[in-house]
């Protein structure tokens, strides 16, 4: 019997005139604006079983010729092979070595991570007491460091893979610290544009102090980020750095709109996902692969698997904001829906019930609209295809680092895209 997700595949590829939802999908595999899928992820990649082979994916397929991959004769084929969640749990969950057991990514970056808060507080010293309080709020070491816990091993991973040996380079670290600094700054703008009053289980920032103190607090983390990326004296980085800032602000102008095309919708909400959350890690690791090693293929590497873990990063956030209470979440549930947004478990549920096309263009505004929604999601199929998408992601991360040579902390990145799919806040 074919899955729910099969399924509904056949559905979208018999009833989506011109450019239908599947060929989205494919366009961002594949694509240059967000995820850039090979071939290889178009057809199953398993894992290699040969002596010697632990952890490494199979050699990529020949590229698939471009006209290929336009032919609407044969998207149906091409899509199922994609879209087929053909491990039944994902590759991710499998063990990677099966000699070693993978070691939690957390206990390995602990020495990089001990003091980061406290060196951040550093970095944002300032005499006012006020704008201090407002500095320090995020700051107080209870956040989950997920990214400063990537980058770090990241640079670690690379550091191997570049014949290095001992601890960061006080740069690696830095990038570290910035990219919880811009994190941190956009999540007291975001909750001043979005008037959230709770984050992180207690009240905001524009809660406590207000709005206009709120939004400044901000501008002095970036400005601080800012400085600590000068001061690395390493051009690239700051080039690689600034690109995350830029894309903040362009996501969250795109959250901001929306698109009545159905097609378009959903490449519009990859993109702004990559930009408001992917393009932070993506970047970061970038950063710190300039800094030991000068060739564009590893550099390459870095990014492709910052960029594939944020957006499903992402992309479970979205999941669990249908399927985990506030408790958990430490923010309201349906918190998308009450902010207008349509996000994927929407987006894959209004192929199921085409109502819902009305109610995500006027932003779920009428009365009874949010719960509506609700319904409508709940019925669908919408939470457990954004989870495989997710897996899909996933699975391309892993292939991207397993590039790297062998090390404990690339094989904790590897442990990381678990981790990304099984949290459940």
């Amino acid at each position: 019997m074919a899955c729910p997700w099969l399924r509904q595949c056949r559905r979208w590829s018999t009833t989506c005139a011109s450019t239908s939802l599947l060929e989205t999908l494919r366009f961002h595999f594949n694509g240059r604006s967000v995820s850039t899928f090979s071939t290889a992820c178009l057809r199953r990649t398993p894992w290699s079983s040969g002596p010697g082979s632990e952890g490494q994916l199979s050699a990529p397929p020949t590229q698939m010729h471009p006209k290929a991959l336009s032919s609407t004769t044969s998207l149906p084929r091409h899509t199922s092979r994609l879209l087929n969640p053909t491990l039944q749990s994902c590759c991710c969950r499998q063990s990677v070595h099966t000699d070693v057991k993978l070691k939690d990514p957390f206990t390995l970056a602990q020495k990089d991570l001990t003091n980061l808060y406290d060196d951040i507080r550093k970095e944002l010293f300032v005499s006012r007491e006020e704008l201090k309080s407002l500095c320090d709020y995020y700051f107080d070491g209870k956040g989950k460091a997920i990214r400063p816990m990537i980058v770090v091993l990241m640079a670690r991973a690379l550091n191997a893979h570049s014949n290095r040996s001992g601890d960061l380079l006080p740069g690696q670290r830095t990038i570290a610290m910035i990219a919880e600094m811009i994190h941190t700054a956009s999540l007291v703008h975001d909750d001043v544009i979005d008037g959230s009053d709770k984050r992180r289980g207690k009240r905001t920032i524009n809660e406590v102090w207000g709005e206009k103190k709120a939004i400044l607090a901000g501008d002095f983390i970036l400005s601080t980020a800012s400085m600590a990326m000068a001061r690395i004296g390493d051009n690239t980085v700051v080039k690689v750095m600034s690109q995350i800032m830029e894309d903040l602000v362009r996501g969250e102008f795109m959250q901001l709109g929306s698109k009545e095309n159905e097609n378009e919708r959903f490449k519009h909400y990859l993109e702004k996902t990559f930009k408001k959350t992917a393009s932070l890690i993506a970047n970061s690791c970038k950063a710190v692969c300039v800094q030991v090693t000068s060739d564009p293929k590893v550099h390459e590497i870095a990014y492709k698997y910052g960029e594939n873990v944020g957006i499903a990063f992402q992309l479970v956030d979205d999941v669990l904001d249908f399927t985990s209470g506030a408790g958990h979440l430490g923010k309201p549930s349906a918190a998308d829906l009450k902010l207008g947004l349509a996000t994927g478990p929407v987006l894959f549920a209004c192929q199921q019930f085409p109502e819902l096309h009305a109610l995500i263009m006027r932003r779920f505004s009428s009365k009874g609209d949010i719960d509506q929604a609700w319904q409508y999601v709940l019925q669908s199929d919408g939470v457990q295809q954004t989870k495989y998408l997710a897996e899909r992601y996933c699975q391309e991360a892993i292939r991207q680092i397993s590039k790297l040579r062998p090390s404990a902390e690339r094989d904790a990145l590897i442990r990381v895209t678990e981790m990304v799919l099984t949290r459940d806040k």
